[in-house]
């Protein structure tokens, strides 16, 4: 497909979604991903390579975020583990007013979002290097943020020990799964309530021009997560709360 095909499934793709993006914003994300590609060359960002895939697999997926009302103008966000800066940085590019950490624990990756961030001229935005075990327990990040961003690949029980620390009390973890998560949300109901949370709401959705079907798992955060949380590096994977 032509790159004016491609522009106009993602322009349509997030209209459909219930974001009217402006010009601005899309030659943004193209930008970005002309960015991304460039560098995946020498360091391992991503397996999606051909346009298309990327506006919908990486861009429409990581909107998706915003089109469940929960982020709103003024809001203080991390990306836990976002890899090559995803949901993190279409978040930050398509809605105006965040503010946003990104958290990952490669630093060439690291290097790339900082690199991303300066020539995108995105203002607020912060990549950081760290694990989130540690960060979590660190309290210029633990119990910050309004909304936690997660589409990082682990087991939800892990996750949450992982990201809940990082939520204020009345935040919410917005975690990003694939579509079969009953097993999933039954095995991290105990992790969820110990951590401080408590599930909201599944919101399905169904990726524009594919067939893909995704899940944003909503939880709360009720109360403040003990002290003794996040464990220590590899712990939480190791060992999950069950």
């Amino acid at each position: 497909m032509s790159r004016l095909e491609n522009r106009k499934i993602l322009i349509d793709g997030l209209m459909e979604l219930g974001i009217e993006p402006t010009n601005k914003k899309v030659d943004k994300l193209i930008a970005f991903k002309e960015i991304m590609l460039e560098w995946n060359e020498n360091v391992n960002l991503t397996a999606i390579t051909e346009e298309k895939e990327i506006f919908i697999k990486h861009f429409l997926d990581s909107a998706t975020c915003l089109s469940e009302g929960y982020i709103k103008e003024g809001m203080n966000i991390i990306d836990v583990g976002t890899g090559a800066g995803f949901p993190g940085i279409p978040v930050m590019i398509l809605m105006d007013g965040l503010k946003m950490t990104l958290l990952d624990s490669l630093n060439k990756r690291v290097i790339f979002l900082s690199e991303a961030i300066k020539k995108l001229d995105l203002r607020d935005i912060t990549a950081v290097h760290g694990r989130a075990e540690e960060a979590g327990v660190n309290k210029a990040y633990r119990e910050c943020y309004d909304i936690v961003l997660s589409r990082a690949v682990a087991s939800l029980n892990v996750l949450c020990e992982y990201c809940l620390p990082f939520a204020k009390i009345g935040g919410y973890f917005l975690c990003q799964k694939g579509p079969e998560i009953e097993e999933e949300i039954g095995n991290a109901s105990s992790a969820i309530k110990i951590l401080g949370g408590i599930i909201r709401e599944v919101k399905e959705y169904k990726l524009p021009f594919s067939d893909i079907r995704h899940n944003i798992i909503v939880i709360e955060k009720v109360s403040a997560t003990p002290t003794k949380y996040p464990r220590k590096p590899g712990k939480p994977a190791s060992n999950p709360i069950i």
